[in-house]
């Protein structure tokens, strides 16, 4: 059941908080993130990845560590956590792209079947 008082946040501002390249957007992402409740969906931590990793040029590791510190975090709440923490640690151990590691993440933590033609893919699923 959603609580009303949680707060929303999208990629702009959890990039603010992680590069911390605006310290006075960075410090009102934090107010928020130590003083609420917040959620970060799913596909704010799939576009987070890309722009760590296409634009800012980041390593997949620290990628993987920073959202996951992120994620264990008391306030915040994450969509599909379990499914997200899987994917990345499959993320800073492969080259596969992270929606890859999504699939991944929901055959192993969730038990779906996964049909795909991707031969990467389909070799970390075995």
């Amino acid at each position: 059941m959603p609580l009303k008082n949680m707060i929303l946040f999208d990629t702009n501002a959890i990039l603010r908080y992680t590069l911390q390249d605006s310290v006075e957007a960075a410090d009102k992402v934090e107010r928020q993130l130590t003083e609420n409740l917040c959620y970060v969906p799913v596909e704010v931590m799939a576009e987070l990845v890309y722009v760590l990793t296409k634009v800012y040029g980041v390593g997949r590791e620290t990628v993987a560590h920073t959202l996951t510190a992120l994620m264990d975090m008391s306030n915040i709440r994450a969509g599909k956590a379990d499914v997200v923490r899987h994917a990345l640690g499959v993320f800073a151990a492969s080259s596969l792209d992270f929606v890859d590691c999504l699939m991944v993440g929901y055959a192993k933590e969730r038990g779906y079947s996964v049909f795909t033609f991707d031969k990467q893919l389909h070799k970390r699923l075995k």
